[in-house]
């Protein structure tokens, strides 16, 4: 099966529906990565039906989850989940951010050639970051601990959206270290077509919003 038929085959197992011109430029975009990842390593991941599986699926996975219309991906490193959400979701806006000034020159390109209206990119911590507004979900992918995630990242959630820690196995220790400004709404499975490995978004809000 080629790229573009598994990739159709994963979303439909996903259960979403994303127009082929999207799709394609999800694959323009696996291209890009290929591309500029022998001299930016983006990923450690370099086999494209395994960034179609590791990248591509496995960021879509989380899209029923997500609120809109303003979406934060912090710690997006090569733009994941970032840039195949924003690609399913035209009618949302992203904010993909990330410290790593490499990274970040690569997403900016990314967002010309791929002719994604709806993304801006910031190179900047988390920390220090003054939003111009809260967002309505506040996902990552692998940035840290889900403790550290919300203490970091939790103040540009809007009082009353969602924020998405995207883990591997269930995270049971993390969970536990919950700050007390957020509730947990609940621990949802990821099935990732093809993956072959646990995956799960812990769903998280503020906790004034209850």
């Amino acid at each position: 099966m080629n790229l573009a038929d598994a990739l159709a085959a994963g979303i439909r197992a996903l259960g979403l529906d994303i127009a082929a011109g999207a799709q394609q430029r999800m694959l323009d975009y696996l291209a890009l990565i290929q591309k500029w990842n022998k001299a930016y390593n983006l990923t450690a991941v370099r086999e494209p039906q395994k960034m179609l599986t590791h990248h591509l699926l496995d960021s879509l996975a989380v899209l029923p989850h997500l609120r809109g219309p303003r979406v934060l991906d912090v710690g997006t490193g090569a733009g994941l989940p970032g840039i195949p959400l924003a690609l399913a979701r035209p009618d949302w806006q992203f904010t993909l951010l990330d410290s790593n000034h490499k990274k970040t020159t690569f997403l900016r390109q990314a967002v010309i050639e791929l002719q994604l209206d709806n993304v801006e990119v910031t190179c900047a911590r988390v920390e220090s970051w003054a939003a111009p507004q809260s967002f309505d979900t506040v996902v990552s992918r692998a940035f840290s601990d889900v403790a550290e995630f919300i203490a970091l990242a939790g103040r540009l959630c809007a009082k009353d959206g969602v924020v998405i820690a995207m883990k591997g196995v269930y995270p049971h220790e993390e969970l536990a270290q919950l700050p007390q400004a957020f509730r947990l709404c609940g621990v949802v499975p990821l099935q990732v077509p093809g993956l072959g490995a646990e995956r799960h978004a812990a769903l998280l809000q503020p906790a004034e919003a209850a």
